[in-house]
């Protein structure tokens, strides 16, 4: 989970929402071979089964993801993302390019660092509801644990693993509970 809010960092969620692009637009902006990555998880990603169940009747959200093409949590949890805003009427997911925009990264770093993803969840109105970031926190907390332990191609291929075992249910289910859900 993501640090707490910094309050000297007040933000018009409004404004950086129009500043987002829709998460295909974001993809054609990817540069090689991140798209082609993007593009395969995006792909075989699918929303579950029951995601009109996960949020009450008629609920209208809006998603902002902080990100860059390079990041592989990104990567392997925006088109899972993605998905599930295109399953449900109203729900909307849109990505904001964390370098583009150091206001908005400033206010949800992770210990002081510029950690992404960061997925910012609100209401119809602009409010937040909640945020949730950079990975989920089974895979987190594995990554802290061997940072030090296994090399960094160790700790990728593990990563990447974690991710196609998990198909982005993790994520959304974190995400979710983060909004209050």
């Amino acid at each position: 989970m993501a640090a707490p809010l910094r309050a000297e960092a007040a933000i018009d969620l409004a404004e950086v929402w129009g500043r987002a692009l829709p998460a295909l637009d974001y993809l054609a902006t990817m540069k090689e071979p991140y798209r082609s990555l993007w593009e395969g998880i995006y792909r075989n990603a699918r929303a579950p089964e029951d995601s009109a169940s996960m949020l009450p009747a008629g609920t209208a959200l809006r998603i902002i993801m902080i990100a860059e093409d390079w990041c592989m949590d990104t990567n392997n949890t925006a088109p899972f993302l993605a998905r599930f805003a295109e399953a449900l009427p109203g729900v909307e997911l849109r990505i904001l390019l964390r370098d583009a925009n150091p206001d908005v990264m400033s206010r949800y770093l992770t210990n002081g660092a510029k950690a992404i993803p960061v997925v910012i969840v609100m209401d119809d109105d602009f409010r937040e509801l909640g945020h949730w970031g950079p990975r989920p926190a089974e895979l987190q907390a594995w990554v802290k644990e061997h940072k030090d332990v296994v090399s960094k191609e160790e700790r990728l291929l593990h990563t990447r693993k974690w991710y196609a075992r998990d198909r982005g249910q993790t994520t959304l289910r974190e995400v979710l509970a983060a909004a209050g859900f």
